[in-house]
C-alpha cells in the first residue's frame, strides 16, 4: 500500500468537497494536500506535476485571500465577507482555452526534451496546465472552474492509471462526481449572487 497516495487522496477529496460546497476552509486542507502531492509526484518522477506544486500553493494563497477579502462589488449576497460566484465572458473563455492549448503543447515539448524520465510528458503537461487554469478560476470563484476541473479529472484518471497511483485514480473518479454536483451547485449560487 502506498501511504502517501492514500493520504493525498483523502486530503484532495476533502479539499474539493469543501470547495464544491463553497466553504473557505477548503484552503486550509489545500495547503496540506499540496505538500502530499509534492511528495507523491517526486516519488513517481512526474516532473510537470511536481513543478506544479509551488505554483499551486501560490494560487491557493491567492484564492484564500480573494474568497475572504472581496471588493465591494464582489461581495456575496448571503455573506458580505465572502466573494460571490461569477462567470467568465465568452471572450475570456476563448482566451483561457487558447492559453491552455498553447502552454500545454510548449510544456510538453520542453518536458520531452529535458526530462526523459517523465513517462508521459504531453499528458503530464496537459494535466498540469489544466490544473493551473482550474485552480486560478477557483481562486477567482468563477463558475467555469468546474468545467475545467471536469477536464482535469478525466485526464488525471488516465495519467494516474498509467503510473500505478491507484488511490489517486479512484479519487479522480470521485472528483468527477463532485465536479458535476459542484457545477450545478455553483450555478445556483451564481444566479442568487451568493
Amino acid at each position: 500500500m502506498n501511504w502517501i497516495d492514500l493520504i493525498a487522496s483523502v486530503l484532495g477529496l476533502t479539499c474539493v468537497i469543501l470547495a464544491g460546497r463553497n466553504s473557505k476552509y477548503n484552503f486550509w486542507v489545500g495547503y496540506l494536500y499540496t505538500a502530499a502531492l509534492f511528495i507523491l509526484f517526486w516519488k513517481n518522477h512526474l516532473v510537470a506535476s511536481l513543478m506544479l506544486q509551488p505554483v499551486s500553493l501560490s494560487i491557493n494563497i491567492l484564492g484564500h485571500w480573494r474568497w475572504t477579502h472581496p471588493r465591494e462589488d464582489e461581495k456575496s449576497a448571503d455573506d458580505s465577507g465572502n466573494l460571490r460566484v461569477s462567470m467568465l465572458t465568452w471572450s475570456q473563455r476563448a482566451l483561457a482555452i487558447g492559453s491552455v492549448l498553447v502552454i500545454a503543447l510548449a510544456w510538453g515539448i520542453l518536458l520531452d526534451r529535458l526530462f526523459p524520465a517523465d513517462p508521459h510528458p504531453y499528458l503530464d503537461s496537459c494535466v498540469t496546465v489544466l490544473i493551473l487554469m482550474a485552480q486560478l478560476l477557483s481562486a477567482l470563484k468563477k463558475w467555469d472552474c468546474w468545467v475545467a476541473w471536469l477536464l482535469v479529472n478525466t485526464t488525471q484518471i488516465a495519467l494516474h492509471l498509467s503510473v500505478g497511483n491507484h488511490f489517486m485514480t479512484l479519487v479522480s473518479a470521485l472528483y468527477l462526481i463532485n465536479g458535476l454536483w459542484s457545477l450545478y451547485s455553483w450555478m445556483k449560487l451564481y444566479k442568487n449572487k451568493s
